[in-house]
């Protein structure tokens, strides 16, 4: 990786590139569906027929035009057009062009990423670098106990995890937002590391301290039985059920930590998603809502159960070595509060949800025991943002979390949130034909030109909700969400309800062209976000090491790229 490719000037002109197309693009991005025909956003922004950007994307997906076509040729900006978007009129007149510039601007297009193994060659190849070892005792077949998307993250991160920590000379790991405590339990098990996964709901804690009991019981019969047989082994169906009633599995990733969905704004966008499109989220309590008894009773909780865990182990010689902690950590959290036997750590977050992401890199730049990390956020939707106007995530007196670093705060930067919504998106499933089910964001939008027609407040405080996978048709649907918002039916009739789906019907192509659109501009948008926070860390003169890296299949795990850091002093390694 030379140096020239990730140093600090590199990272800030790509930041700069994504930027100058984003200006451009990004009112797609932040156009909402429900708007959809209340705002005739479709005429609004495009001067093509919305089955020329179908037909576009279908026949001509390999838009892979090198971004310095654009760094060296007037930006993109060619007849008074710019990156597709007439620059009079600013609708979009050439799909070709746009498609091409996305793609540029994406971080595979950017040239700025190292793969997986190309990371783990550099970590390992190193003077101070040792060989990394496995614990032969505690083998451990991660399908045996995680679906195969989890399986894939977990395998793919900790290998990267404990190449850091031998790559640093450390045996801890911390690892906030640890959920359901996989990463951590795979960690310990197979690596013999010490790990202590943080994270804020008390249930899963429990659950993953009980589920990490289940996995060492596992483990070392399923060693016992490698010896008699050389066969790989599959777990009874009784011991499989043992493992899902302590906690079932529910699809939710490790490492979501954020607020409760329930008091968020609605976002028919991401639910008319199919399964798998975006990450997964779970609750939390923020600090500032938990009692003094509360805090008492966590603080006391996790005391009592790392002796028992130390107890019940027999030390660390028996290779129980994961502490599954219950608490609420910001970049002020004092670790040795929490980890009374803290050394010098690798801090880690498998799919850390909205700011907890950007938290983690506060962290590890704070905390001199932390000497690297590798950091792979989800969720953007619900990333806080300094410079939005309208501040819908970001209280004035806390720390937002976007942008982070210092080259973009200065320029005051922000996304918005349907446009953070949007990098939720997963490109590569879509392509593969995992679509957006259209007809639920139709329906949402042909219910908001009803609203606006018959009932003089439709902005309500009252969310319709997920009503879409209860109707039986677009008629029952507006009876039911007129139910759930409380208004009078007596206005409306099934024919009159009808006749609304009859005249938007034949527009619905345009609302599918639309939102295609959408997934094009999304990994620009995430792009931007991850090069922000690998900017922060250049920026930071202690941090000897930083890149982004491709960690997972992006198929099977759409949120699929790290933040790597390692600030060990005299061990730094050559970008």
């Amino acid at each position: 990786m030379a140096s020239s490719i990730n140093s600090l000037e590199a990272i800030q002109k790509k930041i700069d590139a994504v930027k100058l197309f984003l200006s451009v693009s990004l009112s797609i991005a932040n156009a909402h569906t429900v708007d959809f025909y209340t705002c005739d956003v479709w005429d609004q922004f495009m001067a093509v027929p919305p089955v020329e950007v179908l037909t576009e994307i279908t026949l001509n997906g390999d838009h892979k035009r090198a971004p310095e076509h654009y760094l060296n040729h007037g930006s993109g900006t060619t007849k008074n057009i710019t990156f597709g978007f007439c620059d009079d009129s600013k609708r979009l007149v050439d799909v070709a062009e746009l498609l091409e510039a996305a793609y540029a601007h994406s971080l595979p297009g950017l040239g700025v990423c190292v793969g997986r193994t190309e990371l783990l060659q550099t970590l390992r190849h190193t003077d101070n670098a040792q060989p990394l070892e496995e614990v032969p005792a505690a083998v451990v077949e991660s399908e045996e106990f995680m679906n195969s998307k989890k399986s894939h993250e977990v395998q793919a991160m900790s290998e990267v995890v404990a190449s850091l920590a031998q790559r640093c000379r450390v045996k801890q790991v911390i690892d906030v937002g640890s959920g359901k405590g996989y990463l951590c339990s795979f960690l310990s098990l197979q690596y013999g590391l010490q790990v202590y996964g943080i994270d804020s709901s008390s249930v899963n804690t429990h659950g993953a301290q009980e589920r990490n009991r289940k996995l060492k019981k596992y483990s070392r019969a399923y060693q016992r039985h490698s010896k008699a047989n050389r066969t790989p082994t599959v777990m009874p169906p009784s011991g499989q059920k043992d493992l899902e009633d302590i906690a079932p599995e529910d699809n939710s990733l490790p490492g979501l930590d954020q607020s409760d969905p329930a008091s968020a704004p609605e976002d028919p966008f991401l639910s008319a998603l199919c399964v798998g499109m975006v990450e997964p989220i779970s609750p939390r309590v923020p600090p500032s809502e938990l009692s003094l008894e509360e805090r008492e009773r966590r603080k006391r909780e996790n005391l009592e159960r790392k002796a028992r865990s130390w107890v019940n182990s027999g030390g660390m010689g028996s290779g129980m070595l994961y502490s599954p902690l219950t608490s609420f950590v910001t970049a002020e959290t004092e670790l040795k509060e929490i980890i009374g036997e803290l050394e010098d750590a690798v801090m880690v977050g498998l799919h850390t949800c909205g700011d907890l992401a950007p938290s983690t890199l506060r962290m590890f730049v704070a905390k001199r025991e932390l000497l690297s990390v590798c950091s792979v956020g989800c969720c953007y939707h619900l990333l806080s943002e300094e410079f939005d106007p309208t501040r819908q995530e970001c209280p004035s007196s806390s720390v937002c979390g976007f942008p982070l670093s210092g080259y973009l705060r200065e320029q005051s930067w922000f996304c918005g949130r349907n446009a953070r919504m949007s990098a939720c998106l997963a490109l590569e499933r879509v392509a593969k034909g995992q679509g957006i089910q259209m007809e639920s964001l139709f329906y949402r939008a042909v219910l908001h030109v009803i609203l606006r027609d018959h009932y003089s407040s439709f902005k309500s405080e009252k969310r319709v909700g997920n009503v879409y996978s209860k109707a039986t048709s677009f008629v029952d649907y507006v009876w039911r969400a007129l139910r759930r918002l409380e208004l009078d039916e007596s206005k409306l009739s099934d024919s009159v309800i009808q006749g609304y789906h009859d005249t938007y019907r034949p527009r619905m192509v345009e609302m599918e062209a639309f939102n295609m659109l959408k997934v094009t501009l999304a990994p620009c948008i995430e792009g931007l976000i991850l090069l922000d926070r690998l900017c922060y860390l250049k920026e930071q003169e202690d941090v000897a090491f930083s890149t982004l890296v491709q960690l997972f299949d992006p198929l099977l795990s759409p949120r699929c790229y790290g933040v790597v850091g390692v600030k060990a002093p005299g061990m730094e390694l050559s970008e």
